[in-house]
């Protein structure tokens, strides 16, 4: 695994090899097994495998997580190394923000609820930083995780109003043997805490199970999420339920509906999201998912 840090050096590996295929996953490290599907995934479905690590500060509000957020880079790229990975890009925050540097990519509609109302900077800085990694890598695919489902959301449609020729794949959140989604920001959780984060999991679980009872009001399901979830939380930012492509908000759940939560145990701020589907059959209450599960999300889009 060649490491590659400055900006030039990587775009004349990228235009040499581009042609042959390259995949790109791109990561603030502090990797976990949810990154590594990623990067399995893109080994196996390109001729070249480039990740990146960068602490994008752009994307990171006042008073928010950007000092203490965990950089482990010794940890990562052991990781990486041992996943086969071809190139690490490790730029520091000067090479991509230079003195000067004045531009935004906005994504209008898409960006603005969820976690787009809670943190207003946020997308913005994803936006800008994607683009520029975008250009940088010169991939024919790139993977995200569904735990950031807005982002990916953001970033499929800004991949396609820009025409960035690149295939966006979505993966399946991974989760650990209790339910919680595989997080970067889980290191944060006290002992007490991590105890406590799985039942965000359970309590859309729960919302998967009144659907099946027959209750497809989208109030009545949040409420019910929110009953559940804050004896645990120390504050909700939102329950939405939303349509999977658009992420508006909806009334009654149709055929696919996708309900998201971000809400704080402790002082760490998490989120998850599930598809409640309208039921075909009874199943089992709250079943749990295998660990380390892999499935392609929706798929590629230019």
């Amino acid at each position: 695994m060649k490491i590659i840090t400055r900006i030039s050096q990587m775009q004349r590996w990228a235009l040499k090899h581009r042609s042959q295929g390259i995949g790109f996953v791109p990561t603030m490290g502090a990797l976990h097994d949810g990154h590594l599907s990623l990067v399995r995934a893109c080994r196996k479905e390109n001729r070249f495998c480039v990740a990146s690590i960068f602490v994008n500060p752009s994307q990171f509000g006042p008073g928010e997580d950007l000092k203490n957020y965990p950089r482990t880079f010794s940890a990562d790229k052991a990781l990486l190394l041992k996943e086969k990975v071809d190139i690490l890009f490790y730029p520091g925050a000067r090479e991509m923000y230079p003195d000067g540097f004045q531009t935004e990519v906005r994504v209008k509609e898409l960006a603005h609820g969820l976690c787009g109302a809670c943190r207003p900077v946020h997308f913005t800085g994803v936006a800008a930083v994607v683009a520029k990694l975008f250009n940088i890598v010169q991939p024919s695919r790139a993977y995200f995780g569904a735990k950031d489902y807005q982002q990916a959301v953001v970033i499929k449609r800004m991949a396609q109003d820009l025409n960035f020729p690149i295939g966006i794949r979505v993966l399946d959140t991974v989760r650990e043997k209790d339910g919680l989604a595989m997080s970067s920001r889980n290191k944060y959780l006290s002992r007490p805490e991590r105890m406590k984060a799985p039942l965000i999991y359970l309590s859309m679980l729960y919302a998967q199970e009144l659907l099946r009872d027959g209750i497809k009001d989208a109030r009545k399901l949040k409420e019910a999420v929110g009953e559940f979830l804050r004896p645990f939380v120390a504050k909700i930012d939102y329950i939405e339920l939303v349509c999977p492509e658009n992420l508006r908000p909806v009334a009654t759940i149709g055929r696919v509906s996708l309900l998201a939560i971000a809400c704080y145990i402790g002082k760490t701020r998490l989120i998850d999201n599930i598809t409640l589907t309208l039921p075909a059959g009874r199943q089992a209450f709250f079943p749990l998912p295998r660990r380390g599960r892999e499935v392609r999300g929706d798929g590629e889009g230019t």
